[in-house]
């Protein structure tokens, strides 16, 4: 697969504002901080399609990316924020809650950890949310190049591990480099034809938990 075009088509901060479209949607996830923004300018080749800023958090609506008018990539908000307020984390959750469980065109999601560090509970839950709901997935990890080659094997083992999903299935990516981005295309087109990327089949079973509400 190769990007030829992409644009922002809206970005929806409640159900009423999701575009109607018929387009498949693969959604990206992962906490507010692990460079979901550089990422998508990385695999759509454009500078400034989504922003990037220097606080986390910046993401409060669902930002819906038309792809070569074949299918919507959606950029939801990061989770982890500690300075986001109860009700915002609760206004999140229910807007996470409606989307994957009555978005029909949602067809996988890629779940952004950070390849410098552990999962966190965040995003533990966030797999297990996606196991609940039965989403196929891929993971990536971000921010390769700040992490050692001779530690990347490690870490990636590290990341299967926590998120019980095989080595294969972790893909590392940089948005520096542009390393694994190859790989992304691939593991997208994957889930767009149904099939699933090297890995198990795993969901969430609430996006409250993963933002430590109970």
């Amino acid at each position: 697969m190769e990007i030829k075009e992409a644009e922002l088509v809206v970005s929806a901060p409640s159900k009423a504002h999701w575009p109607e479209s018929e387009l498949l949607e693969i959604v990206l996830a992962g906490r507010s901080n692990v460079g979901k923004s550089s990422l998508i300018n990385t695999l759509c080749g454009r500078k400034a399609l989504a922003y990037v800023g220097n606080t986390p958090g910046k993401t409060r609506l669902l930002n819906f990316f038309d792809i070569d008018h074949r299918f919507m990539l959606v950029d939801v908000p990061g989770y982890g924020f500690a300075n986001a307020s109860k009700q915002m984390l609760i206004q999140f959750g229910e807007m996470m809650e409606d989307y994957f469980s009555s978005r029909s065109q949602l067809k996988g999601l890629v779940l952004l950890v950070d390849l410098r560090h552990a999962p966190t509970e965040d995003d533990i839950g966030m797999a297990e949310y996606a196991r609940y709901y039965e989403i196929p997935f891929a993971v990536v990890a971000t921010k390769m190049d700040k992490v050692p080659r001779s530690q990347q094997s490690r870490q990636i083992k590290l990341i299967a591990e926590a998120l019980t999903c095989s080595q294969e299935a972790v893909i590392p990516f940089s948005a520096m480099t542009k390393q694994g981005r190859e790989e992304l295309l691939e593991a997208i087109e994957a889930l767009l034809n149904n099939k699933e990327p090297e890995s198990e089949r795993f969901g969430l079973f609430s996006y409250f938990k993963a933002l430590g509400i109970h």
